[in-house]
């Protein structure tokens, strides 16, 4: 018998231009816009620009704030609340990739709640209030535009888990794939995995369940068809804006939305429960920490459900991505990811990453301590010396 739950109140505008639409969704909810982006790309891309003139039409104020960087920090978040509440912003619009919106979710749950974030983060307090987020994504790969987490790192330890709150969804998010095409190609391919990723793993969790299901599997036959074969055309100098990339860029933008849909339902599970000490201690790229880690992770799942006795309908699950990706069945999942990894041109260990067999311990006991709940969510049993196993195997 199937019995499953499924409610995800996003609003998602999909579509090229689109992000003209800005300031008419965000006066509904405010008159006063604190535009949350990083330090240069938004400005140099021109978008930054766009957003702004967008809600200034509509008669809405601005305020900018521009310091977020990759795997954004706790008190980058605080530090953004505080320009918030002070110029008495109550709407914010985030315009970036998922560092960017993840932060800018943080900014948006700390103007309205007091005490230490990490206690929300823990689970030690909970609110439901924030102010509204209006999410403009520059990246196909967090899909943080829609859900409800937002990913920080404490810079005091290096934890590095999510914010998980109903109230910083984004109340409108503007999925234009022509903010896409300033990625460079190394971006490209690291966002992309990491879309990937969010897709293989809601789709095997433990709490996978039929829409996140059919969610998913589509989402990995787009990213197959259409993610190396556009990165293999921007990385040879093709313009971005060639119409005969449109299907593609219009392909991994949705893709991406998907995989962020998913999680926010099914969770994810060990691949990112082991990347999240690793980039929270060296600062790493999300998506490389992930090609770096995803091999190895699958084959020890592969390999335990080959163990297992009874049906397990993660068994069936891992044979379709690997049919998904050109494989013949469950036993070539692994190597299908390694390929995949290798026509994005991304690190296969986390040695190329900066990380020492020295780091692996520590590591350990923190990937229990941030990641129980992505543990529990894996289809099969992982133990405290698997996890380490696993840390060795991908430094390489």
């Amino acid at each position: 018998m199937t019995e499953f739950s499924y409610f995800l109140p996003a609003n998602i505008l999909f579509g090229i231009g689109r992000v003209a639409e800005t300031g008419i969704h965000a006066k509904r909810f405010g008159r006063k816009a604190l535009i949350v982006t990083g330090t240069s790309s938004a400005k140099k891309s021109g978008l930054y620009d766009k957003v702004r003139k967008s809600l200034e039409d509509e008669g809405i104020a601005t305020v900018l704030f521009d310091k977020v960087q990759q795997n954004p920090l706790t008190t980058t978040a605080e530090e953004g609340a505080a320009l918030a509440v002070s110029e008495k912003c109550d709407v914010v619009v985030a315009a970036g990739g998922g560092s960017i919106i993840d932060c800018a979710k943080g900014i948006a749950f700390l103007a309205v709640n007091d005490g230490d974030i990490s206690d929300y983060i823990f689970g030690r307090r909970e609110s439901g209030n924030a102010l509204p987020v209006i999410a403009i994504p520059t990246t196909c790969g967090t899909g943080s535009e829609g859900n409800g987490f937002a990913v920080l790192t404490n810079p005091e330890n290096g934890d590095k888990k999510s914010l998980r709150c109903p109230a910083i969804l984004p109340k409108v998010s503007i999925v234009d794939p022509s903010c896409m095409m300033t990625m460079p190609p190394s971006v490209l391919s690291s966002v992309g995995f990491d879309a990937l990723c969010h897709c293989i793993e809601s789709y095997t969790a433990k709490k996978s369940q039929p829409f996140c299901d059919a969610l998913s599997s589509r989402a990995i036959s787009l990213l197959a068809e259409h993610l190396p074969a556009l990165y293999r055309h921007i990385k040879a100098g093709a313009a971005a804006t060639d119409e005969s990339l449109l299907e593609s860029w219009e392909a991994v933008s949705l893709a991406s939305t998907i995989g962020g849909m998913s999680i926010g339902i099914c969770g994810v599970t060990l691949s990112h429960g082991m990347e999240h000490p690793a980039s929270g201690l060296r600062n790493i790229v999300h998506g490389r920490g992930l090609s770096a880690i995803t091999p190895s992770v699958t084959d020890f799942t592969v390999r335990k459900l080959a163990e297992e006795r009874g049906k397990n309908p993660a068994k069936e699950k891992f044979a379709r991505v690997s049919s998904l990706l050109g494989g013949g069945g469950i036993l070539d999942c692994a190597q299908k990811i390694r390929e995949f990894i290798e026509s994005l041109d991304l690190p296969e260990n986390l040695g190329a990453l900066g990380i020492e067999k020295a780091d692996i311990p520590w590591m350990t006991e923190n990937c229990l301590k941030v990641s129980a709940g992505n543990l529990a969510n894996m289809c099969v049993d992982v133990k405290k010396d698997d996890i380490a196993r696993i840390y060795v195997e991908a430094v390489g």
